[in-house]
């Protein structure tokens, strides 16, 4: 028997192994409507399914996309006409940057994810995404964190730095206020909502898809999702790392960013841009996934080069972190460096293009049902492409120095963002609304919203371009009536209004459409992918048997099958919310999960941490550190109750057909989502190197005076203790390891020898970090005196923050073993500690080797 999980029988390769001619058990479907039941009245509030959450989610977005609308309206009628006096430029800036933040931040990337959470176990036939309560947590700390970040405008607190809050414009000489604070530790909770949603969603799409979904057969949204995940993967953590750094500066004055004392303003550009021009793409390539998916629906006919549109999602996924200094060709790069980028930039079109022309082709193909799905999905490409190509235009190094900080830019971007976002985005909700209630939207109403808007946005953004050209620069808040710009800013806002009065209509059905009484949804676009079968709570009655690409059309019996539970899990076994995992890339059927339920610890995390947040940035440290506290307590809550060993070993899911309950090791999905987080730690990590390197790479002597390295012997010590400590916890992971995997407790000599080992691990981790702030004060490192010295100083300070998160998880751990809790078959919380472990450990041993050998080797 294998140590890491008990033996799974192979699974059918089509329909032939299921029960598809014997009726079920009376009263079994009953039971999965109890099991699955949301809870009602205010409960709502606890409910953590996806056919909840995403809800939840996509309205919350959509609120923060019309407050960033309304402030856009603001600043249109300030520049209406010249010497305008609605706004003052202090209020100008802060309204600027307020819609750009939440625009990007509150609604553009939320967005995405919460239509990924909606519509994804649908498509992937799952009952479920893995962490139900993941998912919940991520949202209540977005929608708490964010509206309490919106309200800061109403009381004249908010950053006025632009949304991309250049040094030394967001530094505390230039903004001495709490506003650059507010954005800094503000956003905080949406890069922690973002990559916990990320990880939701690639062990969810790698997992849980339904059997014979092989990864040839996913559907294009999925593999648009799995993309864009593991983006924000590896994109978030520099714009972590850099807020981070810049926190640091205007907190204690660490002078990362000032060039007086070492620094570089350009270092955050650097980590920004690493982040930001990836989300550009972060942002598109869901919309590009629903519209794969919307062009065979409405065209009734399959996608055209299926291989080809994901070739070109996983093309533009990794050519995007290629190109972030295609916003800094203006910044004083070298030569060579803006050749490479530009190229990057000129190539990246091609792997874009190979959607268009694969949706082209279908449309085509096929026979367009002409809705206004099919309005808003034409609108797209119309105005993508020439987004597109004013991007080629951007790409080339003399036409960019000319525009750069032109009102060309601005359009260009507009046109990018909204046609390569909201028009999808509105498609989509026209095409899957009735999943919702039931009911449509009215096509009449309908094509009245697609053609204000489509009307109003080119007549807002395409003067713009000509406005950029005449000269009008970018982030101004008034301008002179003989500049010759009058026409064009007259104009757009003309258009913005009315592009506004199709988005209130919009909401107006809307409201009317999602307060009828729910019915049960049909197919009307009859389409061919699963999430039009009829569904529950509990997603499908039984999971399907997927045998193409199209499974609704290439099987239409599926519809009257899957809800008579002839397929796979047709009830609960378990009496509980559960799953079926398959293997990633042939999606065979490998083992049942249980899933978390209902439950106000999410809600209560998500508190804690916005309010975490939100309160040190006022510097109510006191406060801040009670919500700290809630957070914790309320995540260590949730995962005390759901790490237990399964009720049984082994479940019939299928007549004939059994799978263990559970896994553990590397087959467990637990174990997959620690190993992201890890790089998701480490990619951080890798930021804070680069600004090190950067930094020491910009001084003259490096170290610079005053500042030495820290001594060979503390360092040999803590490289020592470093590896002690992972050594340890390795060795308390592998106890009972060559052991039949069972449920039972652990014997005294097991939890003795597991406790040693956590108890050795945890002394030596506190050990090399008290060598680590031992050898910098011998050193005589002062991190307000110069950059490279702050530099040694964040790496140091993101160790002892590691130290105590470690040190918090090896108490959980001891006491999940003298509790009884940690047995062979429930171990995740120890094998995810353990990895965890050595992912802290191999950034300790990188960054003293960096620090203290490096500058040696290169000189």
């Amino acid at each position: 028997m294998s140590a890491t999980t008990a033996p799974v029988e192979p699974a059918p390769q089509g329909a032939e192994g299921l029960p598809s001619a014997l009726p079920r058990p009376p009263g079994e479907l009953a039971e999965l409507e109890r099991v699955w039941a949301p809870p009602r009245g205010w409960r709502l509030v606890t409910a953590v399914n996806n056919t909840h959450i995403g809800l939840y989610y996509i309205a919350t977005a959509l609120l923060f996309f019309v407050l960033a609308g309304v402030l856009a309206l603001l600043m249109r009628a300030q520049l209406a006409l010249p010497d305008g006096t609605l706004l003052g430029p202090q209020v100008y800036n802060q309204v600027f940057t307020m819609h750009g933040t939440v625009m990007m931040f509150l609604f553009a990337v939320p967005v995405v994810e919460a239509i990924a959470v909606y519509l994804l176990p649908g498509m992937l036939g799952a009952r479920d995404l893995p962490f139900p309560r993941l998912s919940a947590y991520a949202f209540w700390a977005y929608a708490i964190g964010g509206l309490a970040f919106f309200g800061t405008i109403f009381f004249g607190a908010s950053p006025d730095g632009g949304w991309f809050m250049y040094p030394p414009l967001s530094g505390t000489e230039q903004s001495p206020g709490l506003g650059a604070d507010w954005w800094l530790l503000g956003i905080g909770f949406i890069e922690i909502s973002a990559i916990a949603g990320a990880i939701e969603l690639i062990v969810g799409i790698l997992f849980t898809r339904a059997p014979g979904m092989t990864l040839g057969r996913m559907p294009v949204f999925a593999w648009a999702m799995l993309v864009v995940a593991l983006m924000i993967v590896f994109a978030f953590p520099a714009i972590i790392a850099g807020t981070m750094l810049l926190e640091l500066e205007r907190a204690f004055d660490w002078p990362f960013f000032i060039a007086a004392r070492g620094g570089d303003p350009l270092l955050w550009q650097h980590l920004f841009w690493f982040f930001g021009h990836p989300e550009v793409y972060i942002i598109s390539l869901p919309a590009a996934g629903l519209v794969s998916m919307m062009v065979p629906a409405l065209a009734r006919t399959p996608l055209v080069g299926y291989r080809a549109v994901v070739a070109g999602l996983v093309g533009v996924g990794a050519l995007s972190f290629t190109v972030w200094a295609h916003h800094m060709f203006t910044a004083g790069l070298g030569a060579f460096a803006k050749t490479l980028v530009s190229a990057a930039s000129l190539a990246i079109a091609l792997p874009t293009a190979l959607q268009v022309f694969a949706w082209l082709a279908t449309l085509a193909r096929g026979r367009l049902v002409m809705r206004t799905a099919s309005l808003f999905v034409l609108g797209f490409l119309f105005i993508f492409v020439l987004g597109g190509l004013t991007g080629v235009m951007v790409a080339v190094l003399p036409f960019d120095a000319q525009v750069h900080d032109t009102y060309f830019i601005v359009a260009h971007l507009h046109y990018v963002l909204i046609g390569g976002l909201v028009f999808p985005m509105f498609a989509a909700l026209y095409h899957w609304t009735p999943l919702v209630n039931g009911h449509a939207f009215s096509e009449r109403v309908g094509r009245w919203v697609f053609g204000l808007m489509f009307v109003g946005f080119n007549v807002a953004f395409f003067p713009m371009h000509i406005a950029g050209l005449e000269g009008m620069p970018r982030r101004v808040y008034t301008y002179a009536g003989d500049a010759g710009w009058t026409l064009w800013n007259l104009l757009s806002t003309a258009g913005a209004a009315v592009f506004a009065a199709g988005i209130a209509l919009f909401f107006v059905d809307a409201i009317r459409t999602w307060r009828r009484d729910g019915q049960e949804h049909d197919n009307p676009w009859r389409a061919g992918t699963l999430e039009w079968l009829p569904n529950g709570n509990y997603g499908t009655r039984s999971i399907p048997q997927v045998e193409g690409r199209e499974p609704l059309w290439e099987r239409p019996s599926l519809a009257a099958e899957v809800p008579a539970g002839a397929h796979w899990l047709p009830g609960a076994v378990l009496g509980r919310r559960e799953t079926l995992v398959t293997t990633p890339r042939l999606a065979r059927p490998s083992h049942l999960i249980v899933l978390t339920g209902d439950s106000a610890w999410p809600v209560l995390a998500g508190v804690g941490t916005a309010g975490f947040f939100l309160l040190l940035t006022v510097k109510w440290v006191v406060p801040a550190t009670l919500f700290g506290l809630l957070a914790i307590a309320a995540t260590l809550s949730w995962v005390w109750r759901t790490d237990r060993p399964p009720v049984a070993e082994r479940v019939e899911v299928a007549t004939g057909r059994f799978v263990p309950v559970g896994a553990f090791g590397r087959r467990s999905h637990a174990w997959w989502a620690t190993a992201i987080l890890v790089v998701v730690d480490l990619t951080i990590f890798a930021s804070l190197l680069f600004a090190h390197l950067h930094l020491s790479m910009r001084a003259e002597v490096c170290p610079p005076p005053g500042a030495a390295l820290p001594r060979d012997g503390a360092v040999w010590t803590a490289f020592a203790l470093f590896a002690l400590g992972s050594l340890a916890l390795a060795f308390a992971a592998n106890t009972r390891r060559k052991v039949a995997a069972t449920a039972t407790a652990w014997p005294l000599g097991s939890r003795v020898r597991a406790s040693s080992g956590i108890a050795v691990a945890l002394v030596a981790m506190s050990a090399a970090t008290f060598a680590l702030l031992a050898a910098q004060q011998a050193a005589g490192l002062a991190p307000a005196r110069d950059a490279w010295s702050a530099s040694v100083g964040a790496l140091v300070a993101w160790q002892v923050f590691h130290a105590v998160v470690l040190a918090l998880m090896a108490t959980y751990l001891l006491a999940r073993v003298w509790s009884g809790c940690l047995t062979d078959r429930s171990r995740a919380t120890l094998d995810a500690t353990a990895l965890f472990w050595h992912g802290v450990t191999l950034q300790g041993l990188l960054g003293l080797a960096v620090v203290q050998w490096l500058p040696g080797w290169l000189g």
